[in-house]
């Protein structure tokens, strides 16, 4: 299981951090249950009146995620899957939203929580949804990793001049 070795994270307050959650609509059983963990950890951290954008699909998850991060918001989520089919597609598709993420957080400085499930099957992609039955939360740690991250370098103290 992907999960194993996970860190325990001991985030536990975000109540003055600002999170935006961008999530595409593409399977949506799967998002259903990826939104609805990053909601719940969201609701845990008790993160005040997170800001949750629908955006087609995987692939634009990292223009959305980039406007969000200029925004102000301390946090960026992206939630997303994109299932193997019998084309590079998936390949490209999967590089795309990666690098675009990781430029988005190298970029701005701000968290961006990589939520993106890359599955060869519906039945993998299900089973990390957080659903009921599946193994994984995905959506859940998603919010988790990038609240405490911005909860990280918010302490970490501007250098003495």
């Amino acid at each position: 299981m992907s999960g194993n070795g996970a860190p325990e994270l001991s985030v536990t307050d975000g109540a003055d951090l600002r999170v935006a959650v961008v999530a595409a609509q593409w399977h949506q059983t799967v998002m259903n249950g990826l939104l609805d963990g990053a909601m719940r950890a969201l609701d845990e951290l008790a993160v005040p009146e997170p800001t949750v954008v629908r955006v087609p699909g995987s692939f634009e998850l990292p223009v959305a995620a980039r406007v969000l991060a200029g925004r102000g918001y301390d946090a960026v989520v992206a939630l997303g899957v994109v299932i193997r089919g019998g084309t590079p597609h998936f390949d490209y598709v999967c590089q795309g939203v990666t690098q675009g993420l990781t430029q988005v957080g190298v970029d701005t400085g701000v968290p961006v929580g990589f939520g993106v499930l890359t599955c060869d099957t519906e039945r993998q992609a299900l089973d990390r949804a957080g659903l009921p039955g599946s193994s994984e939360d995905k959506g859940h740690e998603a919010v988790t990793a990038a609240v405490a991250t911005a909860a990280v370098l918010r302490a970490v103290p501007e250098p003495a001049r």
